[in-house]
């Protein structure tokens, strides 16, 4: 049975580091599904977001792959986590913008902008809340969509 599973790892800011995570991935055939990565404040590290999916064997697999790598400093998990992701949608003025306007507030939702050509609304949820709020945007046949990829911070310390 496949599990998602989200990892974030701490590493060294240094050339290649996430080519040689992503090779480690590949590699093996394990698929990534949504991939972040950005410098940690005021450090000479960076934390790398990886959502996959495998079954426990193939993600105990991974874990222990990525402790194996010289440039990571720390590996957590999913219970060890609170994690977001952001979404942007654009849709055209003929659209009902009050009712996609109260959709949005329904899961942590705003209007970004509204020009003489679109409205672009902006979303911050977990991952299953952000697919949901997708299914129920649908029907209003939004006319781009940007997903962010997932956010994770440790939630102790």
């Amino acid at each position: 049975m496949e599990i998602r599973r989200t990892i974030a790892v701490t590493v060294l800011n240094e050339h290649g580091v996430l080519s040689r995570i992503s090779g480690l991935f590949s590699g093996r055939g394990y698929n990534i599904e949504s991939l972040t990565v950005a410098p940690i404040l005021d450090s000479n590290l960076s934390r790398i977001t990886i959502a996959t999916k495998g079954d426990n064997k193939v993600l105990e697999q991974i874990i222990k792959q990525l402790h194996k790598l010289i440039p990571v400093l720390k590996v957590l998990e999913n219970e060890q986590m609170i994690e977001q992701e952001s979404l942007l949608v654009k849709f055209g003025l003929e659209s009902n913008l009050s009712e996609i306007h109260t959709i949005f507030n329904a899961f942590n939702g705003r209007i970004l902008e509204v020009n003489d050509k679109c409205a672009i609304f902006v979303a911050c949820d977990t991952h299953a809340r952000i697919n949901t709020l997708l299914n129920a945007l649908k029907i209003h046949k939004p006319k781009d969509i940007t997903r962010s990829g997932i956010l994770a911070i440790e939630t102790s310390n």
